[in-house]
């Protein structure tokens, strides 16, 4: 039989190209589910039950949370990556690690075929193809889905003529879960008007006081909460449950997909969030200007590539040597405060804090130069300006 993989999820396109590809065309079905941080023991037994059930020959479910964290979340901590400054990339950022993982799967095993059940409407097509095209252009790709155009009644009516009737009945609101956030897409998220009702979002508050914790990073990875030394992925999980209590990281993004459309979706990042933002406040009091300026133009760069399915360009690496290079002083702590549906930053603690010379305090005394050194600087710095507006005779 010809052997093929297939990127499975469980969900209902997956079902339908497990049967499709095992009873039409006669395919060995090898199918694979790649774990970032959403799956529980218990789903991952649910999802193997229904894969062979469906036709699959085998069924191999990869935990991947800690080489997510390493190949691709560290970075987006690194760069302070906020797609549209709203949005830390959390589905987007999984599909890379999965495509990458299940690529490595098929070769492992000799596969002829690889699958996914992408529709030709969204992005996953383009960023599991272009994974699958440059890691194993030997290996051939199908997709059902987008290949038949296949509506879901065609695809649910499909399965339970061949005896599969589970409940493929469609959720209100559709949630994907991983380590670096939920997504959440709904009827509101289709039109440009309408915001998620709380209900929606799986995390709800539970929590009306205020709660000060403190994050403590060596070299831009958090590695203790509230002093207690743990993995970063450890830590993320920790931080994610706690703040997800006061209902935090809560929006909607609003972004160009790859195919050229706009799209909506929902989101909810408690941990991503306070994250970035306290990881970034620390860049500030440790980085120079200049570090700073060229960080926000590559981490930027980086996660419209990564968005895009970019992830194994070579510059992709050289980003990311340049972003590790820029942690060596970025330790210390951080100071945050948690509140009903939000997070406040309070300050930080650090031997690297810039604020820390003895030069002076900033619009208050100096101790490193003269009046008349600071007149000097002043005059030279407002040249340019003085000679451009001299000679185009115009001030604004």
């Amino acid at each position: 039989m010809k052997k093929l993989v297939l990127a499975y999820s469980g969900g209902l396109d997956t079902a339908y190209c497990a049967k499709y590809l095992s009873k039409e065309k006669g395919f060995e079905v090898h199918a694979v589910s790649v774990n970032t941080g959403g799956f529980t023991p218990e789903e991952i037994r649910e999802i193997e039950t229904k894969a062979l059930a469906l036709g699959a020959t085998t069924y191999t479910s990869i935990d991947a949370v800690e080489s997510f964290y390493q190949q691709v979340v560290k970075y987006l901590i690194f760069g302070n990556v906020l797609r549209n400054n709203t949005y830390p990339l959390s589905v987007s950022a999984e599909r890379i690690v999965q495509a990458v993982e299940i690529g490595k799967y098929a070769k492992k095993i000799g596969a002829g075929y690889i699958a996914h059940g992408s529709t030709g409407a969204g992005n996953d097509q383009v960023r599991f193809d272009m994974i699958f095209q440059t890691m194993i252009p030997e290996i051939e790709i199908i997709t059902p889905i987008r290949d038949n155009t296949l509506s879901r009644e065609e695809e649910i009516e499909y399965l339970r003529s061949n005896g599969v009737d589970y409940s493929w009945e469609k959720g209100k609101y559709s949630i994907n879960r991983g380590l670096w956030g939920t997504s959440v897409g709904g009827a509101e998220t289709l039109t440009s008007d309408q915001p998620l009702p709380d209900t929606a979002y799986p995390s709800q508050l539970q929590n009306n006081t205020t709660q000060k914790i403190t994050l403590t990073f060596q070299q831009g990875e958090l590695v203790a909460l509230d002093g207690k030394t743990d993995t970063p992925v450890q830590n993320i999980e920790k931080l994610n449950a706690l703040a997800a209590t006061y209902a935090i990281g809560r929006d909607i993004h609003v972004g160009d997909t790859i195919i050229g459309i706009k799209g909506r979706i929902g989101f909810e990042a408690a941990a991503p969030l306070i994250i970035i933002k306290a990881h970034h406040l620390l860049e500030k009091h440790t980085l120079s200007k200049w570090q700073q300026f060229q960080k926000e133009q590559l981490g930027n760069f980086y996660g419209m590539l990564l968005h895009e399915g970019q992830y194994l360009d070579a510059v992709m690496r050289n980003i990311e040597a340049f972003l590790t290079d820029t942690q060596k002083q970025v330790s210390g702590e951080v100071f945050v405060s948690l509140h009903p549906y939000r997070f406040a930053l309070e300050g930080i603690q650090s031997t690297h804090d810039l604020m820390n010379a003895s030069f002076g305090s900033y619009g208050e005394m100096n101790k490193g130069w003269t009046a008349e050194e600071a007149k000097g600087f002043i005059k030279i710095l407002s040249n340019s300006g003085k000679i451009a507006n001299h000679v185009n005779q115009q001030y604004d």
